[in-house]
């Protein structure tokens, strides 16, 4: 069953050349309990998607549906209610976290602010419990941010997401600034915290391989669009977008002795400003036609669960 659902969600940013297409047109589905894995380039809009989804910036057009009701018509006493239900997890543990703050002031940030819990002494013990959870040390409980490595520091921001008992927590490339040893265990506490709590991520990256070892299913987005959206594996076996060809050729193969052929893209990126109609990747696509140019395309189902947004 779907828990969040977008429609037709945009957002436009104001420039002295004319309007930048962020998000455009995005339509996604997430199903309880499960993870899409939104990948692409940088600036391509994942980031600027998530804040969207939790109004953290607030959409030019679109719908943003939670649990049946669409959360962009919530005023701000309902909106802070809703906001116990979706948290988020950022890219960079060190400028997420308040310098000045401990490690327990910090988790215990978002239960005073919603006044979860009545008193210093429950908050305290809550604050331990999601310590434990995450595999904080309870010695670390007065240590201050920059006293701690990037993955202790990252547990510091999974705890605190974790603190409300959330449903929904967007995950903005929270493994991206980790070392890679350091990358696995935060994954690999990301989804027993997933299977444990029955969460449901939304996990931002551009980094195809973390994203397959996570998630339900993936959306490519490219330039403010989402231009593929499938189920991991079939997505991984059988990309129907160039774009999502090409991002799977640029996938290192960590071998001496392995031969990969690598498709590079090539060509120049579209601007986002006021962007021209059609195919906003045709000026590097390998088999781009007069026609790519030429027709506004949107996502069509082309096998059974596999939306690509390609007119070829």
């Amino acid at each position: 069953m779907p828990l969040l659902e977008t429609k037709g969600l945009k957002k436009y940013f104001e420039t002295p050349r004319g309007l930048l297409h962020a998000v455009d047109d995005v339509n996604l589905v997430i199903n309880a309990g499960e993870t899409l894995g939104v990948v692409g380039e940088s600036g391509c809009g994942k980031s600027t998607l998530g804040r969207l989804i939790l109004r953290l910036l607030e959409p030019t057009a679109g719908e943003v549906v939670f649990d049946g009701q669409n959360i962009l018509g919530y005023d701000q006493p309902r909106m802070k209610e809703m906001r116990k239900q979706m948290q988020i997890i950022f890219q960079d543990p060190f400028s997420s976290l308040n310098p000045r703050m401990t490690v327990s002031e910090i988790i215990a940030e978002p239960i005073k602010v919603t006044r979860a819990l009545p008193t210093q002494d429950a908050i305290l013990e809550r604050v331990f419990d999601l310590m434990g959870i995450v595999g904080l040390a309870e010695r670390f409980v007065n240590t201050y941010p920059h006293e701690l490595d990037g993955g202790r520091r990252q547990r510091i921001g999974v705890a605190r997401a974790l603190a409300l008992n959330p449903r929904f927590i967007v995950c903005d490339e929270p493994v991206s600034a980790l070392d890679v040893s350091i990358q696995a265990q935060i994954l690999n506490l990301m989804m027993d915290l997933q299977e444990d709590m029955g969460l449901t991520y939304m996990f931002i990256t551009h980094d195809l391989s973390v994203v397959k070892h996570i998630s339900n299913n993936i959306a490519v987005m490219y330039l403010g669009q989402c231009v593929e959206l499938a189920a991991t594996d079939e997505l991984f076996t059988q990309p129907l977008h160039p774009y999502t060809q090409g991002l799977l050729d640029a996938i290192p193969v960590p071998s001496l002795s392995a031969k990969k052929h690598f498709n590079i893209m090539k060509g120049e990126v579209t601007s986002p400003v006021d962007p021209n109609p059609g195919c906003r990747f045709a000026p590097r696509c390998p088999r781009v036609t007069p026609s790519c140019a030429e027709q506004e395309l949107e996502l069509r189902e082309r096998r059974p669960g596999h939306f690509v947004s390609c007119c070829r």
